[in-house]
């Protein structure tokens, strides 16, 4: 085995590489950020993101949202806020489409540059 190849142990991940993708929220109201598409999008040592999902045709914005991490993988999971389930009628096993995800670190970056 060479040097340069990489060991993976585990399942392989979804093939999910680039947004917009469909997530099935799971039972505890958190919905899944593959780690494809966090290693594709840069998410890897991002804590906070601005996300922009749809539910039911209506367009959704999530500021500041936390993204939880695991230990073995670079997948992350967030927590839709109670207010917004509420609001929008969101329960587990619906389906939302993630649009567009947003490092934090970037949007203050870009606020401040359009001041």
């Amino acid at each position: 085995m060479a040097l340069t190849e990489e060991i993976r142990v585990g399942r392989r991940g979804l093939p999910i590489n680039g947004l917009p993708y469909m997530m099935r929220i799971y039972i505890n109201n958190q919905v899944l950020i593959p780690a494809n598409l966090v290693r594709s999008l840069g998410l890897d040592r991002v804590r906070y993101a601005d996300i922009i999902m749809e539910y039911n045709g209506q367009k959704i914005e999530l500021g500041n949202v936390r993204l939880l991490k695991t230990r073995h993988t670079d997948s992350r999971q967030f927590t839709i806020p109670r207010e917004v389930r509420e609001r929008y009628g969101i329960k587990p096993f619906d389906e939302v489409i993630i649009h567009m995800i947003i490092p934090r670190q970037k949007a203050m970056i870009n606020a401040a540059l359009e001041d």
